[in-house]
């Protein structure tokens, strides 16, 4: 099976519900720019910077020159930005669940997703 960066971007997508946390992924992104979602900048950058890695078409390793090693580099890094793109948006629906219910009474404290 010859693999691209499009049957690449499509075993992406199908991690754990990733195109239903789109809408959320750009809702955290516009919160985090405005100032109102409080998180380290490079939970949010580094994974934004590997998907863009992904979808340009300039890569480190080339897919045309290294056919195979040029689509593992894509693989990679996908494999290490989609899991932490998801962990850091369940994070963010979390807060904004915090930040929507909060009565005074009810806080959230280091909550943990358990599957």
């Amino acid at each position: 099976m010859k693999y691209s960066k499009l049957n690449l971007a499509k075993e992406a997508i199908s991690h754990k519900g990733f195109v239903r946390k789109i809408p959320d992924i750009f809702r955290m992104i516009k919160m985090w720019r405005k100032g109102s979602y409080p998180t380290k900048s490079i939970d949010i950058i580094l994974p934004l910077l590997g998907l863009l890695y992904v979808i340009s078409p300039i890569d480190l390793l080339p897919d045309f020159a290294l056919p195979v090693i040029g689509i593992m580099d894509d693989f990679a890094v996908l494999s290490l930005t989609i899991p932490k793109l998801i962990k850091e948006v369940d994070k963010f629906l979390l807060w904004e669940a915090e930040q929507k219910y909060n009565s005074g009474v009810t806080k959230i404290i280091n909550a943990e997703i358990i599957k």
